[in-house]
């Protein structure tokens, strides 16, 4: 079965930037390219919401709206990371960031997923990690 792990998150001051990993850890039959992931947030007293998503092959990726221009979600399939480079960092940022992936060996994702980065079937979360911007 597939395992993830975050890391990166961290005490940020307003406009500053931080890189969150993802990354599959242990034994799956799968290898992590096979895989579109999935950024989520879950902010203090709030419902978890997507943050952005890309594709098995990095083909496709969307954010949303608060995330364009300021978040890229990249991945590199030889070291089985996805990455969220999260710049201008803002107080409304502040949450718990976890990844998750959905099976999906296609290099595109399926448009209405991609349109809300609410992806189908997701099988694997990571822990989460707190990113906490101060303003």
């Amino acid at each position: 079965q597939l395992q993830l792990v975050e890391s990166g998150g961290g005490l940020v001051q307003l406009g500053g930037s931080l890189r969150l990993s993802c990354a599959q850890i242990g034994f799956s039959a799968f290898t992590l390219d096979s895989y579109s992931i999935a950024w989520f947030r879950q902010a203090p007293g709030k419902e978890r919401e997507p943050v952005s998503c890309i594709s098995s092959g990095g083909a496709t990726t969307n954010y949303k709206d608060s995330a364009k221009g300021r978040f890229t979600i990249s991945r590199d399939n030889a070291k089985n990371t996805v990455y969220l480079q999260m710049n201008s960092l803002k107080p409304d940022d502040t949450g718990v960031y976890y990844c998750a992936a959905q099976f999906n060996p296609s290099p595109t994702l399926d448009p209405l997923e991609a349109s809300t980065c609410n992806l189908r079937g997701l099988e694997a979360w990571g822990q989460g990690t707190l990113v906490t911007v101060s303003s």
